[in-house]
């Protein structure tokens, strides 16, 4: 059968076509068209449907946009430059068309879809005007991503985590993104739960391309979206099966019931960002930029936050290391890899004390450390007992503490532990980076939500966890033993639209305090240092121990020593979801390219070939390899590396 057709082939010959908005250069196009009443919109690439006819529209208390009526559209080029320090890349040079598209139901009311078509990406959005009331509560958006499929379902495969309950897991603090991923299935395997799936969303075309489904832009004015379960249409041509997913907002179970499902935005007003990145390979998907190019910040900063990289003793000593001899001997591994920061993770006011921190500052700072301090986001939406408790959801408490913070000198604060997507969580979010920025801080979020944007929106938030992350390896041999298929997962969905705090970096065999018991680390080191490449975000907390100052090989430390947390350039060269992947990001004049491979066949590449890859000559080329045996050695561009299962490989190029 004939994978992807053509728009003339895809489009039903009842429906009433309204135009297109080509992208630069004409390599992707939306077509709009209605038909029985409803609108839809459609996504071509390079000739071919990569989202075949999907639905448009909403409800809300203030009209039924449902059934609509194409009134017009107006069309401009967008174009610019703009800068980012906390991502994978510093400077993006934007362009795309704008169209506005203008529609009416039948009471006559208006409502507008704004659309922003680059490249390889398209984001979307819906605007909806004051006519009348002041605000708008919006029920349920119909807003559908379809794709054709071929009746044996198996065309099109999916790389998606599903969305958990609400209230369950660890002291009812799910949903927090941490689910497994399901790998290369079919869009007919039903999601864990039955709530669908959490973004980023990743759909396999067959051979003829790939799409990335996620969003971008929310902020305190709105709820996090989810694609809901699979569902069968009709199809759009002969031999198709139509596989389509819908937005669904919150569970109104999520945030212990507190907070409506459906979010309400003062009018005129505009939903968030909902974004489709396309490719023919998985270049476009890996080095995409949409959810930063639609985007603007939200408020400026007086502050000079320096990221960089830190220790963290819970990781692996766990809880009994929150006491201040332990602080202090992770301080001490910060100074002596000469990392900026030590963060303390939970318990600390009750196990270390206030006056104790007090001195663990001085200490730190003596040895050119600064702290982060982690605190709970609660609350009234789960059990969390780990202190502190019930400060950062309260406005009165939370600025109050803030102050301490800022005279103490500390430098960022962890929170943890949130609730769910609803428009008062992502509320709660925005109010604690607001109000932290105020006081200097930086804030990382663990147990949380995915970012959607926020590096270029809050300029103090520097990282979210959202990915089943490092905890688990420490938890569970199981774990160990998947972790090289899931860090090969990672760059080509979850970190490709936001950064991604996933604390790891083991350089212990064992992952207990001792080294001695505990799970057993399945990946080599070097496997371990390509990590610190594949995995971005501005601050990193490592998992290295202090021990490793003694047992771990010396070119696993220096390399650590020398790795940098953010990128000026992010360039995708090979790789396979879950298979393997070589990544290039590149921090002023020197590119790190790393390797990392999780299946039986070994991955082999030649350095002239990554040299072509990125227009490179005349170099110093240094490569780590070896596995346990790390060595670091000058290799010329004839070298061939060859990556066995379970172990990576690290270039330094520059």
């Amino acid at each position: 059968m004939v994978a992807v057709a053509h728009l003339c082939a895809a489009i039903a010959l009842s429906a009433e076509s309204h135009g297109y908005i080509a992208g630069p250069n004409g390599i992707t196009t939306v077509y709009l068209h209605t038909s029985d009443g409803k609108a839809y919109y459609q996504v071509e690439h390079h000739g071919n449907t990569f989202i075949s006819t999907s639905r448009l529209g909403m409800r809300t208390n203030v009209g039924d946009f449902s059934q609509l009526e194409f009134l017009g559209m107006e069309t401009s080029d967008v174009s610019g430059t703009y800068k980012m320090n906390r991502s994978k890349t510093s400077e993006v040079d934007y362009e795309a068309t704008k169209a506005i598209c203008t529609f009416r139901n039948p009471e006559g009311k208006t409502i507008q879809v704004e659309f922003r078509v680059g490249r390889y990406d398209v984001a979307f959005r819906y605007i909806l005007p004051r006519e009348g009331a002041g605000s708008a509560r919006i029920f349920e958006e119909l807003t559908e991503f379809s794709f054709n499929d071929s009746p044996e379902h198996d065309y099109v495969k999916t790389y998606l985590t599903p969305q958990s309950h609400a209230m369950i897991g660890w002291m009812r603090t799910k949903p927090s993104y941490e689910e497994y991923y399901g790998v290369g299935k079919p869009v007919t395997a039903p999601s864990e739960y039955g709530h669908g799936y959490t973004f980023p969303c990743l759909f396999q075309l067959g051979g003829d391309g790939w799409v990335l489904v996620s969003e971008t832009g929310v902020d305190g004015r709105f709820c996090g979206s989810r694609l809901g379960e699979y569902y069968e249409t009709s199809g759009n041509f002969e031999g198709c099966v139509g596989a389509s997913y819908k937005i669904e907002y919150p569970m109104p179970e999520e945030n212990d019931g507190n907070g409506t499902s459906e979010p309400a935005i003062a009018l005129p007003g505009a939903t968030p960002w909902r974004t489709i990145t396309l490719g023919e390979t998985l270049e476009p998907i890996v080095e995409t930029t949409v959810a930063w190019d639609v985007v603007e910040p939200l408020y400026e900063t007086e502050n000079d936050y320096q990221f960089g990289k830190g220790t963290w003793s819970w990781i692996v000593w766990q809880d009994a290391s929150i006491c201040l001899e332990d602080q202090k001997k992770y301080v001490d591994l910060a100074s002596a890899m000469g990392f900026k920061y030590n963060l303390v993770d939970n318990w600390w006011d009750q196990r270390i004390g206030r006056d104790g921190i007090e001195e663990l500052v001085d200490y730190a700072r003596d040895r050119n450390v600064e702290l982060f301090l982690w605190y709970s986001s609660s609350g009234w939406w789960n059990d969390i007992e780990q202190s502190p408790v019930h400060i950062m959801s309260n406005p009165i408490l939370r600025k109050k503490e803030m102050k301490w913070l800022r005279e103490l000198g500390v430098k960022g604060i962890k929170v943890d532990f949130f609730g769910g997507d609803k428009q008062e969580t992502l509320a709660h979010y925005e109010a604690i980076l607001s109000d932290a920025d105020d006081y200097g801080l930086m804030v990382i979020f663990h147990g949380c939500t995915l970012p959607r944007g926020w590096e270029k929106m809050y300029p103090n938030y520097v990282g979210s966890e959202a990915v089943r992350a490092s905890e688990n390896l420490v938890f569970s041999q199981y774990e160990c033993d998947q972790e090289a298929q899931a860090a090969c997962l990672h760059p080509f969905i979850r970190n490709t639209v936001g950064c991604m705090e996933f604390g790891g970096c083991f350089l212990n065999e064992r992952l207990d305090r001792t080294n001695t018991r505990g799970t057993i680390r399945r990946t080599s080191d070097v496997f371990q240092l390509a990590t610190c490449v594949l995995f971005q975000n501005p601050i990193q907390n490592f998992a290295i121990t202090p021990n490793n100052l003694d047992d771990a090989p010396q070119v696993c430390l220096d390399f650590l020593r020398e790795v940098p947390t953010t990128w000026d350039e992010t360039r995708f060269v090979d790789g396979f979801p879950g298979e393997n992947v070589i990544l290039a990001r590149r921090n002023g004049d020197k590119w790190y390219i790393a390797a990392a491979n999780a299946i039986d066949k070994p991955l082999e590449f030649q350095v002239k070939d990554i040299l072509e890859a990125l227009d490179l000559e005349n170099v110093q080329i240094r490569l780590i390899d070896g596995g346990n045996d790390p060595e670091e050695t000058l290799v010329k561009p004839s070298r061939k590396i060859t990556v066995p299962k379970n172990d990576g490989a690290v270039l330094i190029i520059g």
